[in-house]
């Protein structure tokens, strides 16, 4: 039996690499000169803190990030964005976090697709990932092609292919 993992997970790594660069590139532009704004990551609870002065600058702050993110292969849909809260000193914050694994909703639908394909392979839901198993290598094949064609709202990867 042939199988394969579906999991939605992040390099930390290569994230901080890419919230480094947007920090650098952000405190170097003219707009951002003298301004109070902080950028930090929280890599043990995978959270992003913005905190600066105005809601044009945070949403600039934000779209230098997908850049960054997507310039080091990162999808920035992992990217769970809250409301943006009025701090002291009229400040806003926001606290960014980091999707990591799948959650039961977009598992259900995952699987939904996969029965809904007719293919011949079974997929069972594993802590905050899904294997899928098949007697032939070309369904697990389809299976990544159906999964690829759909939006999940979240990236996913396919791994531990045996």
């Amino acid at each position: 039996m042939a199988s394969f993992d579906i999991t939605s997970k992040l390099d930390p790594q290569t994230l901080d690499n890419a919230i480094n660069s947007a920090r650098k590139e952000i405190l170097g532009r003219f707009d951002f000169k003298g301004s109070a704004t902080t950028i930090e990551l929280n890599k043990k609870d995978m959270v992003l803190n913005i905190h600066t002065e105005d809601e044009m600058r945070l949403k600039s702050i934000i779209d230098v990030i997908r850049m960054r993110m997507i310039k080091q292969s990162l999808d920035p849909r992992s990217l769970d964005e809250g409301k943006a809260i009025e701090a002291s000193g009229n400040t806003i914050r926001k606290d960014i976090k980091i999707k990591q694994g799948i959650d039961k909703d977009a598992a259900r639908k995952i699987m939904k697709d996969i029965k809904d394909s007719k293919l011949k392979v079974t997929a069972q839901q594993m802590d905050d990932q899904i294997r899928v198993t098949g007697k032939k290598i070309d369904d697990l094949q389809a299976v990544m092609t159906v999964l690829r064609g759909n939006d999940y709202d979240l990236p996913l990867q396919f791994g531990n292919f045996k």
